[in-house]
């Protein structure tokens, strides 16, 4: 059988931990994450239809299927945490365009993933669906810092 790396549990502070309260803002939730598992490329799908957060004009609430799709390099995002954080946004007053690349800037800055994508499907509100797609690549992110070295 082989040897197994010591488990890295300690770092998770909400799995199996019944008693954890939501967070009360996206800023003061926590994505956690732990060592990829897997040295090959392969995706995680994370979706949920039970997003809620506020319209910053009316704060009405705006209801959305979030999906979550991403190549992980080093670091998975822990799927309790990433409940709690997308269940923060319950109180936060945002377009929804600004919550769809927010959560993708927070997701990428606690697992700097190969590639990330967040879709985000909002409820007709006057008739009107809207589906905003966030999308982030580590290649374009090397492209663009070589590009603004070389003064381009």
């Amino acid at each position: 059988m082989p040897k197994t790396k010591r488990s890295t549990s300690t770092r998770l502070t909400l799995l199996g931990r019944s008693e954890a309260r939501l967070p009360a803002s996206p800023a003061e939730a926590r994505l956690e994450t732990f060592p990829n598992p897997a040295r090959r490329n392969y995706r995680i799908h994370f979706e949920t239809d039970d997003f809620t957060s506020l319209c910053p004009v009316t704060g009405q609430a705006d209801f959305a299927r979030i999906d979550i799709d991403y190549m992980p390099d080093r670091l998975c995002v822990e799927s309790k945490s990433l409940k709690f954080y997308l269940a923060s946004y319950r109180n936060e007053r945002a377009f929804n365009e600004a919550v769809t690349n927010r959560i993708l800037d927070d997701f990428v800055r606690a697992c700097a993933p190969r590639e990330a994508i967040v879709t985000a499907q909002f409820s007709a509100r006057g008739g009107i669906a809207l589906t905003v797609r966030a999308e982030y690549a580590q290649e374009s992110a090397r492209a663009r810092k070589i590009s603004r070295d070389d003064g381009r």
